[in-house]
């Protein structure tokens, strides 16, 4: 989690903490608040340490109950700055993964030059829904969260029309471990491998593969996207990170030149697919 996230949220519990002991009718301990609302004790003290992330509800209710209703825009306001940089897993998957590839949608869909990075997984803009379906079932398992495999599907696989509007460009690197990594049966990579082999070639994509015996000037480390070189989306095992400071994208671009001089394209990167095809022994 990013130091200015950290930062933003202890300064949202400090003022919080200046709404409690502002209450018009004299200053409430935490104790009393607490009760109030119906909280344990340690909620109070962890919103406003910066220790925990208010939800919207309870900035409403701490700004109803501490006397200062309208303040509650701008706790709000405060809320959805630092969280529009630090998006949690479980909080955008409360829902289910449908609403979150929504998003991807209309952000993919005002994009004209996309780069995506992946060292683990076939890129999102090119997985078959079979490949898709098993990718959305692991990560719904891990987040314990909603299944709504089929519509998240529906909604990744819509996605995928940008790759046939005139002046649109995909750039994918992909490490060799990706085509390899078996999250789901080896018949359904098998086809992905396939579909992969056919877009090399096509005007709006381009593919490149860091075989494994490849020498890397960058760790092949987490993956990441960048939209028009004006925003960044990179994750973790919690939260997703969008980045658009103009120091944290220059970063990204040049660890995205380092992994290109590692790659291997056209030709070339269809003998590494067709290499890693035939050790899955699938016809």
């Amino acid at each position: 989690m990013s130091t200015d996230y950290q930062q933003a949220r202890a300064a949202l519990g400090a003022r919080l903490r200046e709404l409690r002991v502002a209450h018009p009718g004299g200053p409430l301990t935490g104790s009393e608040l607490a009760a109030h609302l119906g909280w344990p004790q340690s909620k109070i003290s962890k919103l406003e340490n910066g220790r925990q992330t208010a939800t919207p509800e309870d900035l409403r209710l701490w700004a109803a109950a501490t006397g200062h209703p309208d303040a509650y825009d701008e706790l709000q306001a405060r809320l959805q700055g630092f969280e529009s940089h630090v998006r949690s897993w479980r909080r955008q998957l409360a829902s289910g993964h449908r609403p979150v590839q929504d998003t991807w949608n209309e952000l993919v869909a005002g994009a004209s030059t996309i780069h995506n990075w992946e060292p683990t997984m076939v890129s999102g803009m090119l997985q078959t829904a079979d490949y898709a379906r098993h990718v959305f079932v692991r990560y719904a398992e891990l987040q314990n969260s909603v299944r709504d495999t089929e519509e998240a599907v529906r909604s990744r696989m819509k996605r995928q029309e940008w790759l046939y509007r005139p002046g649109k460009k995909l750039h994918v690197l992909m490490w060799e471990a990706a085509l390899r990594t078996l999250i789901c049966p080896p018949s359904v990579l098998a086809a992905q491998l396939d579909r992969l082999a056919g877009v090399i070639g096509m005007d709006t994509v381009t593919l490149g593969i860091v075989p494994l015996h490849a020498t890397v000037r960058v760790p092949p480390a987490n993956g990441f996207w960048s939209f028009d070189g004006r925003l960044v989306i990179t994750e973790d095992w919690h939260a997703e990170l969008w980045l658009d400071d103009a120091d944290t994208i220059a970063t990204y671009r040049r660890v995205w030149q380092g992994l290109s001089e590692s790659a291997v394209f056209g030709a070339e990167a269809q003998h590494v697919i067709a290499q890693v095809r035939r050790s899955l022994d699938v016809r």
